[in-house]
């Protein structure tokens, strides 16, 4: 039977400090952290992982970006082969690899709200919150959404407030979530989320926006990569996760891949302090879809590259790349600019319709 993590709103933590590169791990501690970070640091150690990770080589790149490059080669190497994907709505095979094959051993523990809001009929939900074997920075795991029920990689509401929600649980600015959909180089088409802890700052914790529909949280960043933000603190978390899954539901429906990604951010407003942590920040990014086997000694561009974390898997590009070479191979997977903007009038429209 696996590990409970039950949790209510009372856990949510509201003053979190801005991420800094120095920032110590055992520095902020809440009682997510802890289990995530024991129960990780106990499979690794147990030898239940496709490789050690240790400290990663990292380097910042020069320029007003401020990439986050690392080198990880046996990730490349060694993690399992990616499912070929066809299409952004591929339905779930049983036959393939999923989430409901993997050794309980590596499950960390059961994530369960307290409140009667996150159940359906007579079942609650529940979250599976297993290590990621093939990990690409420390504490890296993969929340699973009732994974009895084999969704495929499509988001829902609950999975959204899920990765909204591990984030408030944190206590430590450097814990990320995000996701990949099919057709953004998603590796399983089995719904689930990436987490995990990357103690380097990046710039989508306060790039600037713009304002589309403040009142719902939403807007669109104003720098690059083009893409939209949504940003709450835990009182306001439930709505805008629903106005979340109504941009991703839209995207879907339009057969447009996207990536998201959700870390601890300041708030939208310029005379807010940039160094505030309180809340969440949830970046979309439409793109160009991706389809076929992903090629894993390649640079794919998916959540972490959008955010401005770079994993590399050979040592010559993670010596050599530049600022301006990663922003060309990115801008590669990015929507035009007027199917960018049509998209951003549209969705706007749509969420005002609301």
């Amino acid at each position: 039977m696996p590990v409970q993590f039950v949790y209510g709103k009372q856990d949510f933590v509201q003053d979190v400090p801005c991420n800094t590169d120095s920032i110590s791990r055992k520095a902020y501690e809440s009682r997510f952290d802890s289990a995530i970070r024991a129960g990780w640091t106990d499979r690794m150690a147990r030898g239940l992982f496709r490789y050690h990770l240790g400290d990663l080589q990292t380097r910042i790149l020069p320029g007003p970006c401020g990439y986050v490059a690392q080198l990880n080669v046996k990730r490349g190497l060694e993690r399992r082969k990616p499912q070929e994907i066809l299409s952004i709505r591929q339905d779930f095979n049983a036959e393939q690899f999923h989430f409901n094959k993997v050794s309980p051993d590596e499950i960390i523990f059961e994530m369960k709200d307290s409140e009667e809001g996150h159940e359906i009929g007579h079942h609650p939900r529940k979250t599976v919150v297993l290590v990621n074997v093939s990990p690409l920075e420390f504490g890296h795991c993969l929340f699973v959404p009732d994974p009895a029920r084999c969704f495929p990689q499509v988001l829902t509401r609950f999975a959204i407030q899920v990765g909204m929600e591990s984030v408030l649980l944190s206590s430590d600015p450097s814990f990320r979530v995000g996701f990949n959909s099919l057709g953004a180089f998603a590796s399983v088409n089995h719904l689930h989320l990436h987490g995990y802890y990357l103690k380097h700052k990046l710039n989508i914790e306060s790039t600037p926006v713009r304002p589309l529909l403040p009142e719902k949280g939403f807007y669109t960043l104003a720098g690059f990569p083009a893409g939209f933000l949504f940003y709450t603190e835990s009182k306001g978390a439930e709505d805008v996760a629903g106005a979340v899954c109504h941009v991703t539901d839209f995207l879907m429906e339009a057969n447009v891949a996207h990536n998201l990604f959700m870390t601890r951010g300041c708030p939208p407003c310029e005379e807010d302090d940039k160094l505030l942590r309180k809340g969440v920040r949830i970046a979309v990014w439409p793109r160009v879809a991706c389809f076929g086997t992903k090629e894993e000694s390649a640079f794919n561009v998916a959540l972490c590259e959008l955010a401005g974390h770079l994993p590399f898997k050979n040592k010559k590009d993670f010596e050599l790349t530049t600022e301006s070479r990663v922003i060309e191979t990115i801008q590669r997977y990015l929507l035009p600019r007027a199917d960018f903007l049509q998209l951003e009038k549209q969705l706007t429209q749509h969420l005002m319709l609301l």
